[in-house]
């Protein structure tokens, strides 16, 4: 199964309280201040894909703006990935609207386009109710501080990440695929198209079938400094690997890389 849209799950690989953390705050509709992030709008990696030894398309990773959603501020994020081999093609888009000031999911939009098959799912999230909606069907539970697929990506970019650790995280918005695991395995020195970079080397674990599932043994590598951008990934799956090397990347609307 050639499935580029696995590419597109990387969030799912990441989320809850830090099992040596302080307690996960209670649902809340208040914060303080914004919480901090690594990243700011404009923010862009372009990455080429690669299923075994074939180029099978290109991704990309951007922080489109800050927009209101029901009166609040919140960060737009959106991951896409295009391309495929002869007779399967795909154009699939994970869409995240996270709060900018308590970093919690508050819409996430799935469109896959699949070998001729289109299919759009969206989810209103509430966290202070503590449910989400999908597809405006009625409403089920969910966690506290909850995350979808695309912000869970861009929490991680936001933790210490220890080499020999492992972090725990009940924070998927759907609770039975609770809980999600990140095992710190290494710093290395990679080479990407878009140059040489000290990487710090994750595994994340999921409890679904893909590329996060235990057996698919998935490496993220993520730049080891402050922004913690996502420089490769790298996955085994049944009929051979998926991979994605970062190509460009941009801190805002004024730079490149």
């Amino acid at each position: 199964m050639m499935n580029l849209t696995l590419l597109v799950h990387l969030p799912a690989v990441l989320l809850q309280s830090l099992v040596a953390a302080p307690t996960m705050r209670a649902m809340s509709d208040t914060c303080a201040t914004d919480f901090s992030v690594p990243f700011e709008v404009g923010e862009r990696l372009t990455y080429d894909a690669y299923f075994g030894p074939l180029r099978a398309g290109e991704g990309s990773m951007e922080v489109v703006a800050r927009e209101d959603v029901r009166g609040r501020e919140a960060w737009h994020v959106r991951f896409q990935v295009q391309g495929g081999v002869p007779f399967y093609k795909v154009n699939d888009v994970l869409e995240s609207w996270i709060d900018v000031r308590c970093f919690h999911s508050l819409r996430f939009v799935q469109d896959f386009e699949q070998g001729g098959r289109d299919r759009e799912r969206r989810y209103e999230i509430f966290p202070e109710r503590g449910v989400y909606v999908a597809d405006s069907l009625s409403e089920q539970p969910t966690v506290p501080d909850a995350l979808d697929d695309g912000a869970f990506f861009y929490f991680v970019r936001t933790i210490d990440l220890e080499v020999g650790k492992t972090y725990t995280f009940n924070r998927y918005f759907r609770p039975d695929r609770n809980p999600v695991v990140i095992k710190v395995l290494r710093r290395e020195r990679l080479r990407v198209p878009a140059g040489n970079f000290n990487a710090i080397v994750i595994q994340p674990i999921i409890k679904s079938r893909g590329i996060f599932a235990e057996d698919g043994e998935a490496e993220i590598f993520l730049s080891d400094d402050p922004n913690r951008i996502m420089l490769a990934m790298k996955t085994r799956l049944q009929i051979g690997s998926l991979n994605l090397y970062l190509k460009s990347y941009r801190r805002n609307a004024s730079s490149a890389r």
